[in-house]
């Protein structure tokens, strides 16, 4: 059984979205989230070609989707500058509802 003498060796809980903060949430109806991933690898690069153009050193690793939301993981903690880029991102992109995107925060 259990001996008293072995401890039990702890349990890590890794949650990169709290304790780092560098992923960005935008909240938008699941149809839009579908439209966006259909082009994740296009949405990942143009985003990051604006952060070079204005100097930024934040980039974006990966986008995903999340209960109506999509989840945006970045190599630094993104500024008020970085979220009002990709919100403008966002709403830019042809086949996406602009007037469905609330806006981009930090989590």
């Amino acid at each position: 059984m259990n001996n008293p003498s072995q401890k039990a060796k702890p349990k890590l809980n890794m949650i990169t979205k709290n304790l780092s903060r560098k992923q960005v949430i935008v909240p938008m109806e699941s149809n839009n989230t579908k439209r966006v991933m259909a082009k994740t690898d296009t949405r990942v690069f143009n985003i990051n070609r604006l952060f070079k153009e204005v100097k930024s050193e934040i980039s974006i690793n990966l986008i995903y989707s999340n209960n109506k939301r999509l989840l945006i993981t970045t190599n630094k903690v993104a500024a008020i500058s970085n979220l009002n880029i990709i919100k403008k991102y966002m709403k830019d992109i042809n086949d996406v509802d602009s007037s469905d995107i609330i806006s981009s925060k930090l989590s």
